[in-house]
């Protein structure tokens, strides 16, 4: 099954072509409106203190959360530091942990041992029991967009001591008007399927939704629609909006987002327009 040309909304920034590709794929009709941009934290006080503290032996665990933020760390510490110790050094002296594959890749290119995985969906609760146990309180938590603060909050109630460290944050696009369009173009029923790829997309769809006094309106849009979330940490940042999603992959995997989309959402949309004039589950 394809989406049988069905209008697929993505809010994706860094991965825009690739995912518009995906859609086409599975016979979907694309449009792709970022609903953020990637700010790298140039003068990045935190990664720096960090890394005094690394090279002075002061932590125990650090733990990844995506391979993207890996390589920004690496590529700021270096910038500071051309001549010091290598953070790839430091790191084989601490337990380090990571979140999924894609940070396993980049501290397995490293030689980095890594000494626990979290398991699929690879959200924070699959985190603490992958390191359930373990001795280690002087914990460093690499961020990826926005604070895990869930993370920071179990961990400090056994008794660790956390730093947070931030590489690189999201930010509201430079041009809000492609957004705002979109969201006027959702309300008015020319959107099929929406794909979300990361919690912080609705975050933003709802800002700019509030802004506009236009809220509930969206809520009552997407009700109407297929909404897709990549997984459990996107669909809790949903939830807190209202919103959830129709369905989700089996593997928190953008690959596995489109084409499961595809075959489930011409079903979803029948559905829906059969019981068009009573209230889902969806809205609340």
């Amino acid at each position: 099954m394809s989406f049988s040309g069905l209008r697929v909304l993505a809010l994706e920034a860094r991965r825009a072509n690739e995912i518009a590709q995906l859609i086409r794929i599975n016979g979907g009709d694309p449009i792709v409106v970022p609903a953020l941009r990637e700010v790298p934290l140039d003068d990045n006080k935190e990664a720096f203190a960090f890394a005094e503290r690394l090279f002075a032996n002061q932590f125990d665990m650090m733990i990844f959360l995506t391979g993207v933020g890996a390589r920004a760390l690496d590529s700021v510490i270096s910038a500071k530091y051309p001549n010091g110790p290598a953070l790839r050094d430091a790191l084989r002296k601490l337990t380090v942990v990571v979140r999924g594959p894609k940070p396993m890749a980049v501290l397995r290119e490293w030689e980095v041992p890594v000494a626990a995985t979290a398991a699929e969906p690879n959200t924070w609760r699959e985190l603490l029991t992958a390191i359930e146990g373990r001795p280690e309180r002087r914990i460093a938590i690499q961020e990826y967009g926005r604070p895990s603060t869930e993370l920071y909050s179990a961990l400090q109630k056994k008794g660790a001591s956390i730093i947070a460290v931030p590489v690189y944050q999201w930010a509201m696009p430079e041009d809000l008007e492609p957004l705002r369009f979109t969201i006027r173009s959702l309300i008015s029923g020319e959107y099929d399927v929406l794909v979300i790829t990361t919690g912080l997309q609705v975050t933003h769809l709802m800002q700019i939704a509030r802004q506009q006094g236009v809220e509930t309106q969206v809520r009552s849009a997407l009700g109407r629609i297929v909404v897709a979330s990549i997984g459990p940490s996107s669909t809790e940042t949903m939830q807190e909006h209202g919103i959830t999603p129709d369905m989700m992959p089996t593997h928190p995997k953008m690959g596995f987002l489109i084409k499961e989309a595809a075959e489930q959402a011409p079903g979803i949309l029948e559905r829906k327009s059969v019981h068009d004039n009573h209230p889902t589950k969806r809205i609340t």
